[in-house]
């Protein structure tokens, strides 16, 4: 009989987290939109931002990254115990699984952009053609957060700017296995560390490009989940007050809208508290018991662009520059871009977004998905089989001065 472990059933999506990640994929395209898709923006837009902005997406995404994972990876590598094969095992096969899900698609949207830029560019949107070479570099190699801090207001860095926060998650992928087999049941002091250190500190451009607390909020949940504290403090009573469960997120989603607004933006503690209530939110979410939003159409809705959130978030930038680019050559006098109205340009966009995010959705991630997740059982297999020579030792005693008998 095989000694290899029959594979487990992969758990149903948590959906409230694929409603979180719709708000937060959501939040960030309608930010980048002023500028990018309006260009040079829309004066009402300008004044919404002054008071309400809405890139806490980011932040958002950072949390739920942080849980997700940590959920998922410290109970397989405390299972790995002290075995350093069961302990290598597990992280190849976290890092492989990491790898077939999120770099094909990011390399394929990389190599669109450079393509746009070199090839479709008249208008000049996507910028220009070095400055996207060195981003696509950037990018592939996860240090786009480093180069994006070093350009911030000081030049160009390349249509595809939001790679900052892809290299900083792909880091903490690399970094967080690593430091769970090194620090073992402290890691959690770590991830406190990381909290208040970053309390304390005025977040420069470099800060802000590496900032850490809100994947590590959300490590710290990841760990409360399996204890008794988590159990007691289940927010069970929104499922009885209906108008506080639509209430609470509501307003945390405002608070959260508030602080990354202009009026707050010499307000040092604004990360770390963005970094917070998104942690909050996360805990909300992480019951799965609709205590954000109830069961319903709307809740269906969010849940399927959560799913499509990555591929959204690569797409969503170079969809704006291409529809510039459009209104660039359809342009009546021929240099001029053709001016369609805002609420056209805005259904365009988010039709063209959805369209070819479901399209790499189903045809690029889902299937690398489930490959990357083969190749991962069988490289995690490999490592934490018994070797043949174990095997015979254990099955049959051998004498002293007994020969290994042949294979």
């Amino acid at each position: 009989m095989s000694t290899r472990p029959e594979q487990a059933p992969h758990e149903t999506r948590n959906r409230d987290i694929e409603c979180l990640r719709a708000v937060a994929v959501i939040g960030v395209a309608f930010h980048h939109m002023q500028g990018n898709l309006f260009h040079p923006g829309l004066p009402w837009i300008g004044r919404l931002f002054q008071h309400a902005d809405f890139w806490f997406g980011v932040d958002l995404f950072l949390a739920i990254s942080g849980f997700v994972i940590a959920r998922s990876l410290l109970p397989q590598m405390a299972a790995a115990g002290t075995n350093l094969r069961a302990q290598a095992g597990t992280i190849g096969a976290f890092w492989i699984r990491r790898f077939w899900r999120l770099l094909p698609s990011a390399w394929l949207w990389l190599g669109l952009i450079l393509l746009a830029a070199v090839a479709f560019n008249r208008s000049g949107a996507f910028g220009s053609i070095h400055a996207n070479l060195m981003a696509s570099v950037a990018g592939m190699l996860n240090v786009a957060n480093f180069r994006f801090a070093d350009a911030f207001f000081r030049y160009e860095y390349g249509a595809s700017f939001v790679y900052w926060s892809l290299s900083l998650e792909e880091q903490f992928y690399l970094l967080l296995p690593l430091l769970v087999a090194m620090l073992r049941r402290r890691i959690d002091l770590l991830m406190i560390l990381l909290v208040v250190v970053q309390l304390c500190v005025f977040r420069t451009p470099l800060l802000m490009s590496v900032r850490t607390d809100a994947l590590a909020l959300g490590v710290l949940l990841a760990m409360a989940a399996s204890g008794k504290t988590y159990a007691a403090l289940n927010p069970g009573f929104l499922l009885r007050m209906r108008w506080l469960r639509v209430l609470l997120p509501c307003l945390l989603l405002a608070a959260l809208a508030a602080l990354t607004s202009a009026d707050l933006q010499d307000w040092r503690y604004r990360i770390s508290a963005i970094a917070a209530l998104s942690a909050v939110l996360v805990w909300l979410a992480s019951y799965d018991r609709h205590y954000l939003l109830p069961d319903g159409w709307c809740k269906r809705v969010l849940v399927w662009i959560g799913a499509r959130s990555y591929a959204i978030y690569l797409i969503h930038v170079p969809v704006y520059f291409l529809l510039r680019e459009l209104g660039f050559r359809l342009g009546s006098s021929g240099d001029a871009p053709l001016h369609l109205p805002a609420w056209l340009l805005f259904l365009l966009a988010a039709g063209m977004i959805a369209l070819l995010a479901d399209l790499n959705y189903r045809y690029l991630e889902q299937p690398l998905r489930q490959r990357g997740r083969h190749i991962a059982e069988g490289f995690r297999y490999r490592c934490t089989r018994p070797t043949r020579t174990a095997a015979i030792t254990v099955a049959t005693p051998v004498s002293v001065g007994a020969t290994e008998p042949r294979p």
